[in-house]
């Protein structure tokens, strides 16, 4: 490691409070703890921002005060802020102020899901006709692969999509009418990204498609966590989202 290197790497660790006596002398001068605040405030800003809806169901004071202590004990790797706290929906889930408020961690996972999904390279789609192509007998044989900016969750404990889309999308903090697990399917594009409840069954399909698995062993996973799932459905619900990528042929 060179000398400018070694300096920066110092540097970012007196900005963070960690250890790095080569700086004592700088890290001692008053204007250094005044940077050190700015970038402190620069990565409790990009947290609020990165999780909208948690900031919806607790208030501004109790996430800045959270992720004020997030961004001491894990603070950035890239110094892209719209892509920090990969590790908050677990902190939260370690966090004795959470213990009113079980679904928190869930929710705070799918703003991050829709973070990695709006960040992700826009993949082609599959095209409906590549599959028409394809003669029945084959067709289970085929693997389909999720695309990059396609994300998935299940919470079986709560019904985090629904809070999660009153309090990001209505900035509303509402109880849903039934308490009961959800599923949610997260599809970035150019234009944005969309998103929409799945069942215990949807997901494990996924889950199976992205492990490699067949079309014919990702549905019969899929219909064995969930024996009453209409499957034709779910496929064209799924093909209509644009969720997987051509087949090598196509």
């Amino acid at each position: 490691m060179n000398d400018l290197a070694r300096f920066q790497d110092d540097f970012i660790a007196a900005l963070y409070q960690r250890p790095a006596p080569a700086l004592a002398a700088l890290t001692a001068q008053p204007g250094f703890a005044v940077y050190r605040n700015t970038v402190r405030t620069a990565c409790i800003d990009a947290l609020c921002d990165n999780f909208p809806s948690v900031l919806t169901l607790v208030g501004e004071s109790w996430m800045r005060g959270a992720a004020d202590t997030y961004t001491q004990t894990q603070p950035p790797t890239d110094a892209r802020l719209a892509l920090y706290g990969h590790g908050f929906p677990d902190f939260l889930a370690e966090h004795p102020g959470v213990q009113a408020l079980p679904y928190l961690p869930g929710v705070a996972q799918l703003d991050r899901l829709w973070l990695e999904a709006f960040c992700s390279t826009v993949e082609p789609a599959l095209a409906p006709a590549a599959l028409a192509c394809i003669a029945p007998e084959a067709l289970g044989a085929q693997v389909l692969r999720p695309r990059a900016s396609v994300r998935w969750q299940w919470c079986a404990e709560h019904p985090v999509h629904a809070l999660w889309c009153c309090s990001r999308f209505e900035g509303i903090a509402r109880q849903p009418d039934a308490w009961r697990g959800e599923g949610t399917l997260l599809v970035g594009e150019l234009e944005g990204v969309t998103h929409a409840p799945l069942s215990v069954g949807a997901v494990a399909f996924l889950d199976a498609c992205a492990n490699g698995l067949s079309l014919d062993a990702a549905s019969a996973l899929a219909q064995q966590r969930e024996p009453d799932l209409d499957f034709t459905t779910l496929f064209g619900t799924l093909m209509a989202a644009q969720v997987f990528t051509p087949l090598p042929c196509e």
